[in-house]
């Protein structure tokens, strides 16, 4: 299949690898973005490629912690200008307001509850993208300075120390956790990786003359780096990475988090 630049652009942007690469990549793959990214890995090309996480949209993200719930919306614009104005946000404080006031269901009402009071107004094209409602027993929520990287974490119990979720929800946000535990990941995501790594070891001429069942040793042993960099109590905190986070906050402290972009 044809392959457009603009796909070839955004592969670039995502593993800094250059644009003959991409566009290889991307054609050895039929056009599939995450398979082209595997591609990339399994040659050594783009290593960090599973973690790359550059956002293109402009937009903003408001979250309101209030009454056991938790509120998130976000709304994506055309132009850092107006996702930074003082209209913006009163926006997403009013579409904040919409969703306590109708449920998660009227994402579709709140589409048109923005069209209506601010598309033309702010002479943009405002799309809603996240607009959910979260329960829990006590939360922390962190959104970034630039308005376009959130998280939520919560916790189990009504006792945990609010501060330290909000810096555990701000790790999130720095460190892009896949899974709260080791034990959330399924032997499938570990399988793959081990065929990745082994496509990795076989492209590297050290490593290539050793027999497949060294290199799978080899594999194995780093499995459990794997699991633990993915993990988000195995991670080392970001503010002080002498500890990791389930000794910062408790091993036993968090049931979920989720992390939020635009």
């Amino acid at each position: 299949m044809a392959i457009s630049m603009d796909l070839i652009k955004e592969l670039r942007e995502r593993t800094g690898i250059g644009m003959m690469e991409c566009k290889k990549a991307l054609e050895e793959t039929n056009g599939d973005m995450e398979l082209a990214i595997e591609e990339l890995r399994k040659k050594g090309l783009a290593k960090a490629a599973k973690k790359a996480d550059r956002e293109t949209a402009e937009g903003g993200i408001k979250i309101e912690v209030e009454g056991g719930k938790v509120y998130v919306v976000s709304v994506s614009c055309e132009t850092d200008f107006l996702a930074n104005s003082d209209k913006f946000k009163t926006m997403l404080a009013d579409v904040v307001n919409f969703l306590k006031e109708n449920g998660e269901a009227t994402k579709e009402a709140a589409q048109e509850f923005i069209n209506k009071n601010y598309a033309l107004e702010l002479g943009e094209n405002l799309q809603l993208r996240d607009y959910k409602i979260l329960s829990w027993e006590k939360a922390g929520a962190y959104v970034h300075s630039n308005g376009k990287l959130a998280a939520v974490v919560l916790a189990k119990t009504s006792t945990t120390d609010e501060e330290k979720l909000k810096q555990v929800a701000m790790h999130v946000t720095a460190s892009s956790p896949e899974y709260l535990s080791t034990a959330d990941i399924s032997e499938e995501v570990v399988e793959k990786e081990k065929a990745i790594q082994l496509d990795i070891m076989k492209n590297d001429p050290k490593m290539a003359n050793k027999p497949e069942d060294v290199l799978l040793k080899i594999i194995e042993g780093k499995m459990g780096k794997f699991k633990d960099e993915i993990s988000l109590l195995e991670q080392a905190f970001v503010m002080n990475p002498d500890i990791k986070i389930k000794d910062f906050i408790g091993a036993d402290s968090l049931s979920a988090f989720e992390k939020f972009s635009v």
